[in-house]
């Protein structure tokens, strides 16, 4: 490992030596405890020349985009790792979509995020339709880690728009994966989670640019937990819910399309952006929220509230808008970003922990009450459970789309009906920095975590969990395609190059 370090150091490579390489909330918050190196990627030929050279070497490497995780699972806990940062191999080459076409597709490098190419097919009439995520992300890290946008009715999953992709694997060479369901190369590839190589380019599907209308409504817990929750998301192109448990309410969001001349609103979606004086006061909050129940009871309450009002404001004056339904064009709508005199929270010293499983949407209603009967019990004892987060507890959904390791594949050998999709549970809470860093009643999420991976045919999201839960949540995976994925895996990187602690637990290496 020294003399590939010295090697790299001769020949004027651009790293940056680290011990652990933080996740996207930055110090303190390991995506790997201990790497001997951070590579600043150029180019594909940079990434394919530092994996022949690791390979060689006997190096283990993982690639990054923009560090979206919230555990340290994202490497081996071996300190000769190498991270290759691909953040600045961002080319968008190659924008096919002839005029009155229904599609076209558009060529990606590793680093490009959302936001890069949202903009760019934008500024040339196009769009990436519902196969999107957060602004902070790549494409590629969003495909190798099942990323999805909340949706029944439409492909969601955002591997779904990928119609080829390129990835070096453990001995340097690219090779390319066409989309091809009786490929067990492409349903490995789909949700690689890292470990067949670097995903360096994709070929991607495209649509017409449109715009889009954003509503909001608030329900009584009993209205979701004894309703017909699949008939209030499967209609729209987007939906999803936010829970907010002490107040026994939900909010429900719900997105599709309008005429391109139905409002010249250009609405624009606050995505973890915050103000300084609202950071202030939040942290003040939720720090005393690690002893005081009423602080977290406050802060869920004046974060309800604050939720209700849509959070937007006019692309083109920065004026806020306060009444829904919420008009504009379909990514600024969907996702958003930053507001330009904001930071996102975690430069705002907010950070959190997370918590996210999917089951079948045919037993949401069964997990939402049992979750529910989980912070009942807890009250039962003088503890009252909230959301410490400021959308609430957020409830996604996903189309059904087959591959051997995403949240929402099916024909599983579970024998659960996962033909009409998925629910998501994703419980995002606030991790105090005072004291010894644990949330109010810290037991109760682990514990959490258990009851529902052990009562429920649950599946973990790959980078929203801890090395116990995803150690608890593999009995729930399909042998088989765990089988299948290992042989592809072992095709792409026989000798463990990429190596990481999920494809250890999930047993890639045995």
């Amino acid at each position: 490992m020294r003399t590939l370090i010295a090697i790299l150091i001769v020949a004027g490579v651009s790293y940056v030596s680290a011990e652990p390489y933080n996740t996207f909330d930055g110090e303190g918050f390991p995506a790997c405890n201990d790497v001997a190196l951070v590579h600043n990627a150029t180019s594909i030929d940079d990434i394919v020349g530092m994996v022949k050279e690791a390979a060689a070497n006997g190096t283990p490497v993982r690639a990054s985009g923009k560090g979206h995780m919230w555990y340290d699972t994202m490497c081996s806990d071996n300190p000769d790792t190498i991270i290759i940062r691909t953040e600045n191999v961002n080319k968008i080459e190659n924008l096919t979509l002839e005029d009155g076409a229904e599609s076209g597709t558009v060529d990606l490098e590793a680093g490009v995020t959302f936001l890069q190419l949202a903009e760019h097919l934008h500024d040339n009439n196009a769009s990436m339709g519902y196969t999107l995520v957060n602004w902070n992300i790549t494409l590629a890290g969003a495909v190798a880690m099942g990323g999805h946008r909340s949706s029944i009715r439409e492909d969601s999953m955002v591997a779904a728009g990928v119609q080829s992709l390129d990835i070096v694997n453990g001995n340097g060479e690219v090779v390319t994966i066409e989309r091809d369901n009786s490929n067990d190369d492409w349903l490995a590839a789909s949700t690689s989670l890292g470990l067949l190589g670097v995903i360096v380019r994709m070929k991607f599907k495209i649509y017409p640019d449109f715009k889009v209308f954003a509503k909001q409504e608030i329900l009584d817990e009993d209205d979701v937990l004894n309703g017909d929750i699949y008939g209030m998301i499967a209609p729209y192109a987007t939906a999803n819910f936010w829970w907010w448990p002490y107040m026994r309410k939900f909010h429900r969001r719900y997105y599709d399309e309008v005429p391109l001349t139905l409002s010249s609103q250009e609405g624009f979606q606050n995505t973890f952006s915050i103000s300084d004086a609202e950071a202030a006061i939040a942290k003040s909050t939720l720090e005393s929220g690690k002893y005081l129940a009423t602080s977290n009871m406050f802060f869920e309450t004046t974060a309800f509230s604050i939720w209700s009002a849509p959070n937007f404001r006019e692309k083109t004056t920065q004026e806020a808008i306060l009444e829904w339904p919420v008009y504009g064009w379909n990514y600024d709508v969907l996702i958003g970003g930053l507001y330009p005199d904001e930071k996102p929270e975690w430069e705002e010293d907010l950070h959190g922990e997370t918590l996210e499983l999917a089951f079948p949407v045919t037993q949401a209603n069964d997990m939402l009450k049992r979750v529910r009967q989980a912070f009942d019990d807890e009250a039962k004892k003088g503890i009252i459970m909230t959301s410490t987060y400021r959308s609430g507890i957020n409830i996604k959904f996903g189309k059904p789309y087959y591959d051997f390791l995403g949240q929402v594949t099916y024909n599983t050998s579970d024998g659960t009906d996962w033909s009409k999709g998925a629910i998501m549970f994703d419980f995002p809470s606030f991790k105090p920095t005072i004291g010894d860093g644990e949330r109010f009643n810290e037991p109760f999420y682990p514990r959490l975590a258990k009851t529902l991976i052990d009562e429920f045919p649950c599946r973990p999201h790959w980078t929203k969990n801890t090395r116990e839960v995803f150690g608890n949540a593999t009995k729930n995976l399909d042998p088989d395609h765990l089988a299948r994925f290992k042989v592809v895996r072992e095709k792409f990187d026989p000798n463990g190059v990429f190596k990481s602690i999920i494809g250890e637990i999930l047993g890639m290496y045995d």
